[in-house]
């Protein structure tokens, strides 16, 4: 397991009701220096985030009262914006998009190991805690970005997004016009050491244009075979 000093403060709410894995996981993750809570219930869940506010959620899929999905969706609701992994033994395109519009930043899929885990859980922690803000609002034709609050608008209308698609969305915007690959984001948005394959971009890619693109001319484009960009006008694929 990696060594307990690179992430001692963080405290995370991990939810299964599957004995066998709270327990594995709520041991590896304290080796690992996390402060360690625990749930075996969606609304067992919510109480505990209610309670004691965590710093991240490993949330698994499948509960036997709320799924997962609907856990994150009622956090959201409520207004806390803790970063969520899921955990799910269920990996089509579908699924993966469930979990980003229920407001996931991550996921892995079961089986999976320990390792993979912590460094799902210190990458998205990166993400959201350790990026240094630089006080700017970023724009690009109607898109506005506030880095120091987390907040985007289109054409004045505010879009919510998670952490880890805001994080997609600024890294596009701040290299408007220009091509970036599949490879420069994961190493941008998720670190090269996150193991995380060219399909979660594909999927979060998806999602933010459900989100900014809705209404309005898009902005996100394919550039078929080399990467993404945000720019006015072109086709998409």
């Amino acid at each position: 397991m990696p060594d307990r000093d690179a992430s001692p403060a963080a405290s995370v709410l991990v939810v299964d009701d599957e004995p066998n894995i709270l327990d594995l996981l709520s041991a590896a993750l304290r080796m690992s220096g996390f402060d360690v809570h625990t749930a075996a219930s969606g609304l067992e869940a919510l109480a505990a985030a209610a309670q004691r506010p965590p710093d991240i959620v490993v949330l698994d899929v499948m509960l036997p009262d709320l799924d997962g999905y609907a856990v994150a969706r009622r956090l959201r609701e409520s207004g806390n914006q803790v970063p969520v992994l899921f955990l799910t033994s269920r990996d089509a395109v579908e699924d993966r998009i469930a979990g980003l519009t229920a407001g996931g930043d991550d996921y892995v899929s079961k089986p999976f190991s320990l390792e993979e885990v912590v460094l799902r859980l210190r990458a998205i922690l990166r993400r959201t805690q350790g990026e240094e803000s630089d006080g700017r609002v970023l724009r690009y034709a109607d898109l506005e970005l506030d880095v120091d609050a987390h907040t985007a608008h289109r054409a004045g209308e505010e879009i919510w997004l998670s952490a880890t698609e805001f994080s997609l969305l600024r890294y596009l915007v701040v290299n408007a016009e220009k091509v970036v690959s599949k490879q420069q984001i994961i190493d941008r948005v998720w670190s090269a050491d996150s193991g995380r394959d060219s399909r979660v971009v594909e999927t979060f890619i998806s999602q933010l244009r459900r989100k900014v693109d809705a209404r309005n001319p898009p902005l996100i484009h394919t550039i078929r075979g080399v990467g993404y960009t945000v720019r006015l006008g072109g086709a998409r694929s």
